[in-house]
């Protein structure tokens, strides 16, 4: 039996999805979840490859699909191959074409994985509601960076590590425009640095936004380029913002666990729900504070003890069950297989 996996981008093909030592594919780690799943399958006797490299058998192999639309209702008329997984790792702000396609996925697929599986951001009018299942978004590590995690000349500053993206259309839930304005008013009471792509392009699709364009100078002023590691650049400060795309239930990706890895404490907005995920003594949350003042007090004010209280309850929770449910991810939905 052989898995394919079906990836978003074709920069993946070839079972580049599986090269630990490709430097940009691989970056932060991000491959770490797929190697680790090959690893795992294949030490049960499943191959894992790439589905650029399918050739049709007589026996029955497995597909998943991490987004890709283009071939699934022809594949499926192949006997011989069972479509088991679409993943839907985009948010419906981002990428609404696949929500819209969930009556069909859920027709197709025997399981379709989603942030939440309430229609919360997305309708789930048609949709075979027995097929859905929660995504845990998969993470590269079981533990911290120690390197990262153990840094202690830390700065007593924010850090945001963003690249520029512009909203599409216009909705309360999108974060894009709260994670620039918050940055530049709390850099009005401490000291807020910014990383990432783009932010110096003024003159790009992504620019075209009022928040970016409106604090345009004070953006500039606290920018310092890009990141070879994220890990590294977290591990010099006290304090990260850590906004997701947008708001919508379940809706937790990789950037607090960034954080986690390399002890920067996380300033988090985002999923509704996080507390049913992670402990709140992991994080600070961002909406339990009614100003922007009064979160800078908060910050300015925090004794080193309860920062590490802070880091070290991220810590125990990345090795719980709870954050290993993240790490174990693809292998707890590879189940079914074995």
């Amino acid at each position: 039996m052989t898995l394919y996996i079906d990836p978003a981008y074709k920069a993946y093909y070839q079972n580049r999805l599986f090269d630990e030592s490709d430097p940009n594919l691989n970056r932060d780690g991000g491959l770490l979840p797929y190697i680790h799943l090959k690893k795992h399958l294949e030490s049960q006797n499943i191959s894992v490859t790439t589905f650029d490299q399918y050739t049709s058998s007589q026996t029955s192999d497995i597909y998943w699909s991490m987004g890709v639309l283009q071939n699934y209702e022809e594949l499926s008329k192949n006997e011989n191959l069972i479509l088991d997984c679409f993943f839907i790792f985009e948010p419906p702000l981002v990428a609404p074409h696949l929500y819209r396609e969930l009556p069909r996925l859920t027709k197709f697929f025997k399981r379709v994985y989603v942030h939440n599986t309430e229609g919360d951001g997305y309708s789930l009018g048609g949709v075979d509601l027995s097929k859905l299942r929660k995504l845990y978004w998969p993470q590269p590590f079981s533990e911290v960076i120690e390197k990262s995690w153990s840094q202690t000349n830390r700065k007593k500053a924010i850090v945001m590590i963003n690249g520029l993206h512009r909203p599409s259309g216009f909705t309360k839930t999108e974060l894009y425009s709260a994670r620039i304005q918050s940055l530049v008013e709390l850099g009005n009471h401490m000291p807020a640095d910014l990383y990432g792509r783009g932010w110096g392009k003024l003159f790009t699709r992504n620019a075209l936004s009022w928040a970016y364009l409106l604090n345009y100078k004070i953006i500039m002023k606290n920018y310092h380029g890009s990141v070879i590691s994220k890990y590294e650049t977290y591990s010099q400060y006290d304090f990260a913002l850590c906004f997701e795309n947008l708001l919508m239930r379940g809706y937790i990706t990789e950037k607090i666990f960034d954080c986690f890895y390399a002890g920067v404490i996380p300033i988090y907005k985002g999923a509704t729900d996080i507390q049913d995920y992670i402990p709140k003594n992991c994080y600070i949350l961002f909406d339990d504070f009614q100003s922007i003042q009064e979160l800078a007090k908060f910050l300015n004010e925090m004794p080193r003890t309860e920062k590490e209280n802070y880091r070290q309850h991220a810590r125990d929770f990345l090795l719980s069950t709870q954050g290993q449910t993240y790490f174990n991810s693809l292998i707890l939905e590879s189940k079914p297989l074995l």
